[in-house]
């Protein structure tokens, strides 16, 4: 590149998109980027984007992970947490790095890993994006094969499912059936910007305690 990354600034809240990134100038940024949680990229047939997202795009991203791991917990489901990790297929030429994302059907493939390779290994069950103050690009998640996307906006909770290569939007999800997961999560979010996150976990889990 004829830039070095670290001459590139982008502010919280923006993007940047680059244009004729070769899968191994991908690699290099992504060597660079490592460690800086806040940053998340996007890659799709040599087009970049490099995201900052702000603050509370961080905070719901923390809330949705706690929500969903206390649910698999009382259901005594095993699982493998693995947060922004990069999901990358070079095959694909894609590359994208969820808010968070779960292994549950798929866990035992991934137990001991650190890194995520999809021409390896499966693509994770569940993937979450933040879309608050960053947006998503569902055609990594489809090319990639994740099978269910939520994606949380100002309008609430949405659910993708991937059928025939495409996601549709669905009303429920596969991984917590029988539980009205819209109502739980939109609720839980917003006790966490009105009456604090501590309160609003507790709440939840006492929820889940009563009803599950």
């Amino acid at each position: 590149m004829l830039l070095e990354l670290q001459q590139i600034i982008v502010k919280p809240g923006q993007q940047m998109l680059l244009q004729n990134i070769s899968w191994q100038q991908l690699e290099n940024i992504l060597e660079e980027l490592e460690g800086r949680s806040a940053t998340r990229i996007s890659y799709s047939y040599g087009w970049l984007e490099i995201m900052v997202p702000l603050p509370e795009h961080e905070k719901d991203k923390e809330i949705f992970g706690e929500l969903v791991r206390i649910l698999l917990d009382k259901r005594q489901i095993d699982f493998e947490p693995f947060g922004s990790t990069t999901l990358k297929n070079e095959q694909m030429r894609q590359a994208v790095e969820a808010d968070t994302c779960f292994y549950i059907q798929n866990q035992a493939a991934v137990i001991g890993k650190n890194r995520i390779d999809l021409t390896v290994e499966p693509p994770p069950d569940l993937a979450i994006e933040i879309d608050i103050t960053s947006r998503t690009r569902f055609d990594n998640y489809e090319i990639l094969g994740v099978p269910e996307l939520w994606r949380y906006t100002q309008k609430g909770l949405e659910i993708s499912l991937l059928q025939n290569g495409k996601y549709i939007k669905a009303q429920s999800s596969p991984n917590f059936p029988d539980i009205p997961i819209f109502e739980l999560v939109n609720e839980y979010v917003q006790q966490c910007l009105t009456i604090g996150r501590s309160q609003a976990i507790r709440n939840f889990k006492n929820w889940v305690n009563n009803n599950l």
